[in-house]
């Protein structure tokens, strides 16, 4: 996917281990993402900054009609201080091109903007850990004020994290995948799984079943990208 944001400069661990958390600093005066990423970039609002290499903000156009919404940056996100650029970020750029959504036409980016990790117990892998409603909670301005600079005509979440942050915590992704929800956050709103459950399906048919069911619900969302360009 190309890549149009520039990534925060990585702080060491050993500086901020010992900084106190405080709230995210989002005020209506940070009119562009450029502007909120570089606020973003000193986010101290919960502890998950102190493990993290760097704040990963959003990317992608800042009018752009489509905006997804994943869980948190994942390994290689951290590194490279970009949204969906792992292995699951590949497999929603495969689902993308299949059903002709342009990469430079969408806008990714997490309810959570620092990747949350435990060691593995042997080597150095970090493994993904699910953030906590307040990390999530702390996190929201960052993804309200996206919101409110974006102004997506579609937002998709990806994921039952996103999904119940975003749509109430009774929303499952199981039972109302690919369907329009009624959401004062855009004029389409729906839900779909995670890349990176597709990724754990436990053989190569079940792998591709899901694909399947995933490009599915990405059809909808360009064929309603389609009718918000002919509006």
């Amino acid at each position: 996917m190309k890549v149009v944001s520039t990534p925060s400069k990585p702080s060491s661990n050993k500086d901020k281990k010992d900084s106190p958390a405080k709230p995210a600093m989002v005020t209506t005066s940070l009119r562009t993402i450029a502007e909120l990423r570089e606020a973003a970039s000193d986010c101290r609002a919960c502890d998950l900054y102190k493990m993290a290499t760097q704040t990963v903000f959003g990317g992608g156009p800042a009018k752009s009609k489509i905006m997804f919404v994943g869980e948190q940056p994942g390994d290689q996100e951290d590194r490279v201080g970009h949204p969906f650029v792992g292995p699951a970020g590949r497999l929603l750029d495969q689902a993308l091109e299949t059903v002709g959504i342009e990469h430079s036409k969408v806008y990714l980016t997490n309810v959570v903007k620092h990747f949350k990790w435990d060691a593995a117990a042997r080597g150095k892998k970090r493994i993904h850990k699910k953030p906590r409603s307040s990390e999530i909670h702390a996190c929201r301005p960052w993804l309200d004020a996206e919101l409110r600079v974006v102004k997506p005509r579609i937002l998709v979440c990806l994921g039952s994290t996103a999904a119940q942050s975003l749509l109430g915590r009774t929303f499952s992704v199981t039972r109302q995948r690919g369907q329009l929800i009624d959401s004062p956050l855009a004029p389409f709103v729906m839900a779909t799984v995670h890349p990176s459950s597709i990724l754990r399906a436990p053989d190569s048919d079940a792998r591709q079943l899901q694909m399947r069911a995933f490009i599915n619900d990405l059809r909808i969302v360009n064929k309603l990208a389609r009718k918000a360009e002919a509006a």
